[in-house]
């Protein structure tokens, strides 16, 4: 059973069979979950990617002067969601504050490329550079600490 904080995540019913008459609960966990999430961004922001690679003077005359950001943020999703993945499969009674660290970083990580299309300039804004920090810190903090718990 998975649980942060109290809101717990209900199972799915589920036929198992083609006629529908039996049933099962079937539930995925919250990492997995996400990392699937992030895989499915990352397999969808492919055509982002052709396009920035195919087009890339199209986005610098629309205002978007680093359409090879796409590629890191591209990347940096499927790295992520197999983090994800992986980290739910090899350790699934891990510690929730841990769990809620690596999920929060791995989900958010990939975004930060996002703004960065848009130039550097966006690393001097306050905010990003908060969120950068308690990000990578979320990370930096939860997989070590898994590494721990694990061993």
């Amino acid at each position: 059973m998975l649980a942060i904080g109290r809101r717990k995540r209900t199972a799915r019913l589920y036929p198992s069979r083609s006629d529908g008459r039996e049933l099962y609960a079937r539930t995925v966990p919250l990492l997995t979950s996400l990392g699937l999430i992030s895989l499915a961004l990352g397999g969808v922001s492919g055509w982002l990617v052709l396009a920035a690679t195919q087009k890339g003077d199209w986005f610098r005359s629309h205002g978007v002067p680093a359409p090879r950001r796409f590629l890191q943020l591209h990347i940096d999703w499927i790295m992520m969601g197999l983090v994800l993945i992986a980290v739910q499969t090899v350790a699934p009674g891990m510690p929730n504050w841990i769990r809620a660290l690596i999920a929060f970083g791995a989900m958010v990580n990939p975004i930060l490329f996002a703004p960065l299309v848009w130039g550097q300039q966006v690393t001097q804004n306050p905010f990003y550079r908060a969120l950068t920090i308690v990000s990578f810190t979320s990370m930096s903090v939860g997989l070590p600490a898994l590494a721990i718990w694990a061993v």
